[in-house]
C-alpha cells in the first residue's frame, strides 16, 4: 500500500479512497479543469510535430492552432475531435480542407474585466479589535502579512483563479522561522511586537488552483474538510534523460531530454500532515495550528456544492458560436473578397497575370473575359453575430463599456448615475462578489492570527480575529462629493480611522 497514514491517528483517512483520488478523480479534474483555463487564457501552439494538424495545412491555413479551437466543428478545422483526443490530437478528415480560423477571445477580456472591478484598486482589511493599539498592531501584522505573498497581486491571482474554475482555496503555512520559534521555546514564552513582525512575513498564503484541489469533506456537513489533499505534477531542475549521467562521467555530452518531474500529493489533516513524491513518503510532521488551514472561497455560490459557479464555463458554448460564424464569415470574405476573372478563347491566358499596364489579343472573335466575386453584405450574418455578442454580455454580466468600448452609448454616460445604470449588470455582480472574495479575506486574516497565536508569537484572542473588508469603488468619483459624504459620516460618529480609510488615506499610529 502505497501511502501510510499511521501517523495520523484517526480510521477517518482511508488510503484506498485516497488513491482513487490521485488516480483516478484527479486524472478527470485535469480535462475539465483544463479546458476552463484553456478557454480563458486561449494560449497558441505550433503545429510542428502534430500530424492531423500538418496535413490540414494549405494556403489559407496558419501555422499555428489556438485552444478555443476545440469548440469548432470539423467542417472548418477538417479535424475530428474529442474529448480524449484534446486539441492536440484528433484525425484528419478527408476531402476537407481547413477553411480561415478565426477565434475572437470574448472570454479572456470579460474576466480580466471582472477582476479589475473586484480588485483593480487592492482592497483594506482592518481589524475590529477592541483595543486601540492592538488594534493598530493586529492592521500592521495583516497588512505585512498580504504584502508579503504578493499584495495586490496576490487578491488579483486569487480573483483570476476563482473566475476561470469557480473556487480557489488558500493554505496557511508557517514559515521554517515560525515552525522552529514553536517548536524551540516553551509555551509561557512569546515574542515582543518587534520580534513578531520579523516572523510575519514568514507566514505563507499559498493560493491552490481547482485542478490540485482534493479535498475530503464531512459526509454529513460538505461545508466542513475533514482533510485536505493537492495533487499536482511538480517540475524539477533537472533533466530525466536515461543515461545522461553515464555520458558525463565518461566525458561526453549530455543528451537533450525532456525536464525531470515529479507527482507530489501533500495530505494536511488538524493534527498531522505529510508529502508524497511518486506515492513515497518524503515529509511529514505536526500541524502546529490545530486545525485544517485551508480557507474556500466559491467565486459565486453554488448551494449543496463544493465548487462554485464559474465565469468562463457558461460562456464556452457561446464561445464557440461565435468563432463558428467568424470563421464562417472569413471563408466567405476569402472567396468574395477578391476578384477573379473567366477568360474564354484566349490562349495561353493561363500563364499571364493580372496587373495593370497589360494587353490580351486574340483572334477569336467569341472571345471573352467576365469577372465575378467581391464582397457583398449579408445582413442576416452580421445580425447574429451581433445577438451572439449580446448573450455574452448578458451571461457575464460584463458588457463592452466596462473595456471602454463605447460606441454609440456615448450619450448615455452623461452622469454618474447614468453610468451606474449602463453598467448595473456588472456592478451587481461585483458587490455579489465583494461579500464572497471579503469574508474569504476575513477568514484567511482571522486563520493568520490564529497561527501567530498558536505559535507564542503574537498571542490573540478569538475576539480579536475578528476584520472588515473595505473594497475600493470601482467607478471614478468626484472628489469633492466623496469629501463631503466622509464629513458627514464622521459627524454621525463613524470611527475617523474608518473614514480615512474609506477615502485611501495610510493611518499612522
Amino acid at each position: 500500500m502505497p501511502f501510510d497514514f499511521t501517523n495520523f491517528e484517526t480510521d477517518s483517512l482511508n488510503p484506498d479512497f485516497v488513491d482513487w483520488l490521485v488516480d483516478e478523480q484527479w486524472v478527470n479534474m485535469q480535462t475539465h479543469f483544463g479546458r476552463l483555463w484553456d478557454y480563458y487564457q486561449n494560449p497558441m501552439y505550433s503545429t510542428t510535430g502534430l500530424s492531423a494538424a500538418d496535413s490540414k495545412l494549405n494556403e489559407s491555413a496558419r501555422t499555428y492552432i489556438q485552444a478555443q479551437e476545440m469548440g469548432l466543428p470539423a467542417r472548418i478545422t477538417g479535424i475530428k475531435r474529442s474529448q480524449v483526443s484534446g486539441l492536440l490530437g484528433g484525425k484528419a478528415v478527408a476531402d476537407i480542407e481547413r477553411k480561415e480560423v478565426v477565434v475572437e477571445n470574448d472570454i479572456g477580456w470579460r474576466v480580466n474585466a471582472m477582476v479589475d472591478f473586484l480588485f483593480g484598486k487592492g482592497v483594506d482589511i482592518v481589524s475590529r479589535a477592541e483595543d486601540k493599539s492592538r488594534r493598530a498592531e493586529i492592521d500592521k501584522i495583516i497588512k505585512q502579512i498580504f504584502n508579503a505573498n504578493g499584495g495586490v497581486r496576490f487578491f488579483q491571482d486569487m480573483a483570476v483563479l476563482g473566475a476561470v474554475y469557480g473556487f480557489v482555496d488558500c493554505i496557511i503555512r508557517p514559515g521554517q522561522k515560525i515552525a522552529d520559534f514553536a517548536q524551540n521555546l516553551s509555551s509561557s514564552s512569546n515574542a515582543s511586537f518587534k520580534q513578531a513582525m520579523e516572523f510575519v512575513s514568514d507566514c505563507g498564503l499559498e493560493l491552490i488552483e481547482a485542478p490540485r484541489a482534493l479535498p475530503v469533506l464531512d459526509e454529513r456537513d460538505f461545508r466542513k474538510i475533514n482533510f485536505y489533499i493537492q495533487h499536482f505534477i511538480e517540475q524539477k531542475n533537472d533533466v530525466a534523460n536515461e543515461g545522461n549521467f553515464l555520458r558525463r562521467l565518461l566525458g561526453g555530452k549530455s543528451g537533450s531530454g525532456a525536464r525531470q518531474t515529479s507527482a507530489v500529493t501533500e495530505i494536511i489533516s488538524p493534527d498531522f500532515w505529510q508529502r508524497y513524491e511518486e506515492k513515497r513518503l518524503v515529509e511529514e510532521g505536526r500541524n502546529i495550528m490545530g486545525i485544517v488551514p485551508v480557507v474556500h472561497i466559491q467565486n459565486i455560490a453554488q448551494p449543496l456544492y463544493y465548487e462554485g459557479i464559474s465565469d468562463v464555463e457558461p460562456l464556452v458554448p457561446l464561445q464557440d458560436e461565435l468563432n463558428t460564424r467568424l470563421s464562417d464569415r472569413a471563408s466567405r470574405i476569402t472567396f468574395q473578397a477578391f476578384k477573379m476573372y473567366l477568360a474564354k478563347g484566349i490562349e495561353g491566358v493561363e500563364n499571364r497575370a493580372v496587373s495593370p499596364g497589360r494587353m490580351w489579343c486574340t483572334d477569336n472573335p467569341d472571345a471573352s473575359i467576365e469577372q465575378f466575386g467581391g464582397d457583398s453584405t449579408t445582413p442576416s450574418e452580421d445580425s447574429h453575430i451581433a445577438e451572439i455578442r449580446e448573450a455574452l454580455d448578458k451571461t457575464s454580466g460584463v458588457t463592452p463599456v466596462v473595456a471602454g468600448v463605447l460606441k454609440n452609448k456615448l450619450g448615455n454616460l452623461t452622469s454618474a448615475v447614468a453610468l451606474r445604470m449602463t453598467l448595473m449588470g456588472t456592478l451587481a455582480k461585483t458587490e455579489r462578489k465583494h461579500y464572497a472574495y471579503g469574508q474569504g479575506l476575513k477568514e484567511i486574516a482571522a486563520m493568520a492570527m490564529h497561527l501567530l497565536d498558536a505559535a507564542n508569537i503574537y498571542p490573540n484572542s478569538k475576539e480579536e480575529r475578528v476584520f472588515d473588508v473595505i473594497f475600493p469603488s470601482p467607478l471614478p468619483e468626484d472628489t469633492l462629493n466623496k469629501l463631503n459624504e466622509a464629513k458627514l459620516k464622521q459627524e454621525l460618529g463613524v470611527p475617523k480611522e474608518q473614514v480615512l480609510r474609506e477615502l485611501g488615506y495610510e493611518i499612522n499610529t
